[in-house]
């Protein structure tokens, strides 16, 4: 009886109740039409030049779009086959709705694989499928970890199963897919496979020297993007620094924020939950460390601090790897023989119980951000189409827990109503789209669409005045502005109201009029006390 009781699948450990934690994932999602994320919009916008540049000269003028083999391209490939579909945002809904379900099967695959079964901790790691990273709206690189985690499944189940060359044949085009994606997910499927492999290697009988040379060579079926990326970062025109190594103030900020949302008491407390988990595996005589998970853990934690926050141009590079870094060391916990089975069911209750709490509280959040969203975008109603649009959009200094997530929102006027928005990125190389409307002059690209009631320090925003008074009104029919600071009304002259929303509003450009002339003192407000 005994044995049969330790055979038996219990119900967090089924298949089911991986399929159920999937699709549970999901549900924050299903409402808003665009998904709440503060980059997407952005993206969205150049997915659309990226679509209809050849059918629009204006759009021509405005920006260039050039197609090049770069680590960053996998939300802008699906989208293609995808648009003609479904349409463009729905598309983007569709893929970015996968995301969340693809983290928590791709937990759960590794831990699975790793233990034998799904143990009763691993739960408390599959709220991190709605990490800070993917609030941010790294659309490519969520989308590329999803993946990594389950071709990380898929590579330890090749091993644990002997077919070494089936898995050498699959992964050689995988990682190259992979990297495609985004570099972040080949680099990251790499570090799990290598100390996996190394834990593998030393436990047939070989010696940690040469359990590493047998390691590097089997991981070599990973290695051909190191050639993509040679290529990608040694071609002309391409830009973007690295920079800012060792801000130990700012990682040490990340791995508090992991699970940063709306709520900055409720969040902090469910990353105290994490960490508390993670601390009962020490000190929990009934609980243990996988030696192949921790030194998993172990490796991405060394990567997380070598990784500076700024690479090729992209910002928060270090911040992205956070949740997944203890992702991987919660589901490295299991319990140890001899736990009661009531035991192990109490702490797969609990788990679940803290999952389900947190895509309640994500579901609510996300409605609320799309009511925001829903509500500003009704401006969308007095743009044209075709329109040369300048937003502005009210932001702080204070760097606040809570982010609005309308710093992009610009961008859905390109999306739907093709006109141009200074809010997208221009970096050749990291991305496809740069801007090349040069009468935009210092209002062409991010973050000139961001405005604040006085100069912030170490940020290039510019006080709402200042931008209200200089941008050049000779390259802008329309003004949007969202939500911005507190602002001298007379900064509207030759602007024409069309809708207003609260602080929210469109003015037409009156060419005929000339913008209000301010001193070098009203130019400049004093810095934040």
């Amino acid at each position: 009886m005994q044995g049969d009781t330790a055979d038996r699948l219990h119900w967090w450990q089924t298949r089911w109740f991986v399929v159920a934690a999937a699709l549970v994932a999901a549900i924050p999602l299903l409402w808003p039409d665009i998904p709440p994320l503060l980059d997407l919009p952005g993206h969205m916008g150049r997915y659309r030049v990226q679509l209809e540049l050849q059918q629009h000269q204006w759009l021509r003028d405005w920006y260039d779009f050039n197609w090049s083999l770069i680590g960053n391209l996998g939300v802008d490939l699906l989208v293609i086959p995808l648009a003609k579909i479904f349409g463009l945002e729905l598309a983007v809904k569709l893929i970015v709705l996968t995301i969340p379900p693809m983290v928590v099967t791709g937990l759960l695959w590794i831990a699975r694989e790793v233990h034998g079964r799904i143990p009763a901790t691993a739960l408390f790691a599959l709220p991190l499928a709605y990490s800070f990273p993917f609030h941010f709206g790294f659309v490519n690189f969520a989308l590329s970890m999803a993946l990594a985690l389950n071709a990380f499944g898929l590579w330890l189940r090749l091993a644990r199963l002997g077919h070494l060359r089936l898995r050498a044949i699959i992964f050689v085009p995988l990682s190259c897919l992979l990297w495609l994606c985004h570099t972040f997910g080949w680099g990251t499927l790499g570090v799990l496979a290598f100390s996996a492999e190394l834990i593998r290697q030393h436990d047939l009988g070989h010696r940690w020297f040469n359990a590493w040379l047998r390691t590097c060579i089997g991981c070599l079926p990973l290695a051909l993007p190191m050639g993509l990326m040679v290529l990608w970062r040694t071609g002309g025109g391409v830009s973007g620094q690295t920079g800012d190594w060792f801000n130990w103030r700012a990682k040490a900020g990340w791995v508090t924020m992991v699970l940063r949302d709306r709520w900055q008491a409720f969040d902090i407390a469910s990353t105290a939950v994490l960490y508390f988990i993670l601390f009962k595996g020490i000190r929990d005589p009934n609980i243990e460390y996988s030696r192949n998970l921790t030194l998993s853990a172990a490796f991405l934690l060394a990567v997380f601090i070598l990784l500076p926050r700024i690479v090729f141009g992209s910002a928060y590079a270090d911040m992205r790897l956070a949740p997944f870094m203890i992702a991987i060391a919660l589901i490295a916990l299991r319990p140890k023989k001899g736990l009661s089975i009531r035991g192990a069911a109490t702490v797969a209750a609990v788990g679940l119980s803290f999952f389900l709490v947190r895509i309640g509280a994500g579901t609510v959040s996300f409605w609320l951000y799309d009511q925001s969203y829903d509500r500003q975008l009704k401006a969308l109603d007095h743009v044209p189409k075709g329109a040369r649009l300048v937003s502005f959009v009210g932001e702080t200094c204070n760097n606040e827990w809570f982010l609005s997530r309308l710093q992009h929102l610009p961008a859905i006027a390109l999306e739907r109503r093709l006109a141009y928005t200074n809010d997208q990125w221009s970096m050749a190389g990291a991305q496809l789209m740069t801007t090349r409307y040069r009468a935009a002059r210092r209002f062409a690209h991010d973050p000139s669409q961001i405005v604040t009631h006085v100069q912030c320090p170490r940020e290039w925003w510019r006080p709402v005045t200042r931008s209200l008074a200089l941008f050049p009104r000779e390259a802008f029919d329309y003004v949007w502005l969202i939500q911005p600071p507190a602002y001298d009304k007379k900064l509207e002259a030759g602007l024409i109201p069309l809708w207003r929303d609260a602080r929210s509003a469109v003015f037409r450009v009156d060419h005929a009029k000339p913008a209000v002339t301010l001193t070098t003192e009203e130019l400049t407000p004093p810095p934040p006390s």
